[in-house]
C-alpha cells in the first residue's frame, strides 16, 4: 500500500491549498478515509473525513473552511483549504480507517 499525498506549500493567511492523497494496493472508497495534521511538538488531529455512505465530518477549527472529497475513479482524496490560518501550519496527512496505513505527509506552512 502506497499513499502519496502532494499539494503543500508556503501560502499566506487567507490563502488556499488543495492538497491531494494517492492510493495504490488499497481502495480508498471502501473505507472512511481521513486528512490528519501534526504541528511541531503537537499531537496528530484530525482534520476532516470522507466515506461515501455517510458523507464527511471535520474538526470544528476547519468547519466552512475546508472540504474533503474522493474521486473514486483515481483512487484520490482531495483536501481544499481556504481562509487559511498560521494555526493550520503543520504536515498532512491522509489515511484510511481501521489500517496502519499513513504515508509521508505534505507540508502545509501559512504565514501571518
Amino acid at each position: 500500500v502506497q499513499l502519496q499525498a502532494s499539494g503543500g506549500g508556503l501560502v499566506q493567511a487567507g490563502g488556499s491549498l488543495r492538497l491531494s492523497c494517492g492510493a495504490s494496493g488499497i481502495v480508498l472508497a471502501i473505507k472512511t478515509v481521513g486528512w490528519y495534521r501534526q504541528a511541531p511538538g503537537k499531537q496528530r488531529e484530525m482534520v476532516g473525513t470522507f466515506n461515501v455512505n455517510d458523507g464527511t465530518t471535520y474538526a470544528d477549527s476547519v468547519k466552512g473552511r475546508f472540504t474533503v472529497s474522493l474521486d473514486a475513479a483515481k483512487n484520490t482524496l482531495y483536501l481544499q483549504m481556504n481562509s487559511l490560518k498560521p494555526e493550520d501550519t503543520g504536515t498532512y496527512y491522509c489515511h484510511p480507517s481501521d489500517t496502519s496505513y499513513w504515508g509521508q505527509g505534505t507540508q502545509v506552512t501559512v504565514s501571518s
